[in-house]
């Protein structure tokens, strides 16, 4: 009797689950039929998940609109949406987003057919349009669900990333380009300064250096005419600058007083002419060489000024060191015109009559940036290997952005015309795992696909795609480590924060 009776609640358990079944798969199915509508202008993305338009029933169109080129969601503005078939329009407009970058609008479609979505955004004074060509609007349900079987979007290796997601972070997407690549160079390059950006401030006397206060100090900045040091000669036993001076302006004065006085006895002919003209030489000589003291010097010794502005570089004397007239005391450098001098292999020679450009990569921070960005030029490349190291010295002139060491050392990614298109993609887009370089192709702008690539030469801001990608496949290029972890975690909702 137990066995009977357990028997038929095993039979009522089946015949339960039986009838359950489908119900539950045909929710599924409601939740999988959204169908993901997406486009692009200039200045927005749109991506829209709707419901299957059937004619006379009411769909919802959830709609996401992010700005252009930031990658942002719109937060404000009036959205008008039409959906067009057969000549008959059904028109809805939203005054402001259900949530920031969202808008859910409602449209009941009145006849079945090919037809477009046209999405009008107007926001502060101006005006955007959307369209989505190819809409289809169904007679009945079965013909709806046939349809979206169809159409379903293989999920096999991809991840979600949804659009609220990608707001909140540092985000991209775009094509790859099809432009032409051609030899890459890739070297080291060190950071001198320019030719006429760097003076050297040399003694103009002999004398003891005399650094008072903070005055000169290597990487101070200076301005034209401000006193670096002070050279003080009246401390030296020989050649001292004070008994210099004083003789110079005592053979002054008794040269001038001589002159003089050969002067008024030459109008009585007791002086020769001769005697006078000699007489005069030497006063001339004995000026000259007082005038010079004195615009140079003080009694007290010579105050080393800058030539110009900038900042000191290099400073080669110390306090109470001896230096002779002539002798470098201090390198003052502008820090505005750099040059980056690099050398590269023989087998290089053939395409350094070629280079068009140059991207280059600080060290220290990692900062990329073209030749073009820096306002530079290659100035020349040699015509022979250096003796030194059998290399083949090229040099560029840049500006200075500020990030630019004199001295220190850049990566350099050295560019050479060429006429053979290929295709490229930002660096930021690839990810390495162990050798093997991918990138992730967007699907629709909430799922994409994890694709593995054959990579070429890189220029340090783009790298060559030999194999794995087409020109019109749309590639995260910004993020795309985001997008990584979000695959790996797996525990992503696809509709996280969207508003249904």
């Amino acid at each position: 009797m137990k066995s009977k009776i357990y028997s038929v609640v095993l039979l009522a358990v089946a015949l339960a689950s039986c009838f359950n079944k489908p119900v539950a798969e045909h929710q599924e199915e409601l939740a999988e039929s959204k169908l993901p509508y997406t486009a692009y202008s200039t200045d927005f993305e749109l991506f829209a998940e709707a419901d299957p338009f059937i004619t006379g029933e009411t769909a919802n169109v959830l709609s996401h609109f992010t700005r252009l080129p930031d990658f942002k969601a719109v937060e404000r503005g009036t959205i008008t949406v039409r959906l067009a078939v057969n000549g008959k329009e059904v028109i809805q407009t939203l005054e402001k987003p259900t949530r920031k970058g969202i808008y859910s609008f409602d449209l009941k479609a009145e006849t079945a057919g090919k037809g477009t979505l046209k999405f009008q955004i107007s926001d502060e004074n101006r005006a955007f349009e959307l369209i989505v060509p190819n809409i289809t609007v169904y007679a009945s349900h079965d013909e709806a669900h046939k349809a979206s079987e169809k159409t379903a979007i293989p999920r096999t290796n991809t991840t979600i990333f949804t659009k609220e997601q990608s707001w909140k972070v540092d985000f991209a997407t775009d094509y790859p380009k099809s432009e032409p690549f051609g030899q890459i160079i890739k070297t080291t390059a060190q950071v001198q300064s320019a030719l006429g950006d760097e003076t050297i401030v040399s003694a103009k006397m002999n004398g003891m250096v005399v650094i008072t206060g903070n005055g000169a100090l290597e990487g101070k900045e200076v301005s034209k005419g401000q006193t670096l040091l002070f050279i003080s000669g009246s401390e030296l036993a020989d050649n001292n600058m004070s008994v210099r001076y004083s003789e110079a302006r005592n053979n002054l004065e008794k040269s001038k007083t001589d002159f003089d006085r050969a002067t008024e006895l030459a109008k009585d002919k007791i002086v020769s002419a001769k005697e006078l003209l000699s007489l005069k030489n030497q006063y001339d000589n004995a000026r000259a060489i007082f005038d010079n003291l004195t615009i140079n010097f003080s009694i007290s010794g010579q105050n080393v000024t800058s030539p110009g502005s900038g900042y000191i570089k290099q400073l080669f004397v110390k306090n109470g060191t001896y230096v002779e007239a002539g002798q470098p005391i201090a390198t003052i450098s502008q820090n505005k015109r750099l040059m980056l001098h690099a050398e590269v292999q023989q087998k290089y020679a053939p395409w350094l009559g070629s280079i068009v450009s140059a991207n280059i990569r600080t060290i220290q921070d990692g900062q990329t940036f073209t030749l073009e960005q820096l306002n530079g030029k290659v100035l020349s490349f040699g015509k022979s290997a250096n003796s030194d190291n059998f290399l083949i010295p090229v040099a560029f002139q840049i500006d200075n952005p500020g990030s630019f060491m004199a001295g220190g050392f850049v990566e350099m990614y050295i560019k050479t015309v060429s006429n053979t298109p290929a295709l490229t993609v930002p660096n930021t887009s690839l990810l390495e795992e162990q050798g093997t370089f991918g990138v992730y192709v967007q699907v629709h702008p909430e799922l994409f696909e994890k694709r593995e690539v054959k990579i070429g030469a890189t220029d340090g801001l783009r790298t060559e795609i030999k194999q794995g990608l087409g020109q019109q496949e749309r590639i995260v290029t910004k993020g795309a480590i985001l997008v990584k972890l979000a695959q790996a975690t797996g525990t992503l909702d696809a509709h996280s924060g969207h508003v249904h």
